[in-house]
């Protein structure tokens, strides 16, 4: 497959892959809150060459729409560190976007406490530090008042939010995925010993500055922020240039504790 027009297609049930036979080093994204694995599927043709992209399909969307999503953290971390071990077989980093990011990080330290091969970087979008002051939760909010907030947060096309019945099957897995994380308690194990950068848009209400900076003790390693104009999904807005930062920082030569 040329690695130009590989395409993020499904490898199995929890993995989908865009194949690049050569690459240096594999990016793993985790999807956030309603979303599945094509969330990511333009980001392929912004990463640089070296970097092949791997994304986590969970239960619950697109083509695993009729599987009822996980209420627990822990047992997910614990199906993908089995899951995903055909994508964690060489050098490789993490990406997650809100939720995601937190999932991102659940399994890079379990896989850290199990001997297991972790991420040589962890990228993590639009998530507020454990511990940080709690952002108002959601999930239990009545229906209207939920969907408003989840179309005020942004990423929902408007042709979506326009169709009823689409827009109710979303919306009963956003609210599934905000409960399972809006209840799990983040507990800090010991720092990670990869650095950590974390991104985040300029006016998101889920992230705030103040609660991003924390991330830094969760690292012995190397840690950055950056912050782009936006939002909560500030991503959608400049993609190009998020993937591309992505891709360098994946790339880079200096995976031995520094954040640029």
């Amino acid at each position: 497959m040329d690695i130009e027009t590989a395409e993020l297609v499904p490898e199995s049930p929890y993995v989908w892959r865009a194949p690049r036979p050569g690459h240096a080093r594999r990016l793993i994204c985790f999807p956030h809150a309603g979303a599945g694995a094509a969330a990511y599927a333009d980001w392929v043709r912004w990463l640089p060459p070296g970097v092949e992209l791997a994304a986590v399909q969970l239960p619950g969307r697109q083509n695993r729409i009729a599987e009822e999503p996980f209420a627990e953290v822990a047992p997910l971390v614990n199906v993908l560190v089995h899951a995903l071990r055909p994508v964690l077989d060489g050098p490789f980093a993490f990406f997650g976007h809100s939720c995601g990011a937190a999932l991102a990080y659940e399994l890079a330290q379990a896989l850290r406490s199990r001997g297991r091969r972790g991420p040589e970087r962890l990228f993590l979008s639009a998530q507020p530090a454990p511990g940080r002051p709690g952002i108002r939760r959601l999930h239990d909010l009545p229906d209207e008042e939920f969907r408003a907030e989840m179309i005020r947060l942004g990423g929902i096309a408007p042709e979506i939010a326009a169709d009823e019945d689409v827009m109710g099957s979303l919306l009963a897995v956003l609210r599934a995925d905000f409960a399972l994380w809006e209840r799990h308690r983040m507990e800090p194990g010991p720092p990670l010993d990869c650095p950590i950068t974390v991104l985040a848009g300029t006016s998101d209400p889920r992230a705030p500055v103040e609660t991003l900076g924390a991330w830094r003790a969760f690292t012995t390693a190397g840690f950055g922020m950056r912050r782009y104009e936006g939002g909560h999904f500030y991503f959608l807005e400049s993609v190009a240039d998020v993937v591309a930062f992505i891709g360098e920082r994946t790339l880079s030569e200096a995976m031995d504790g520094r954040a640029r």
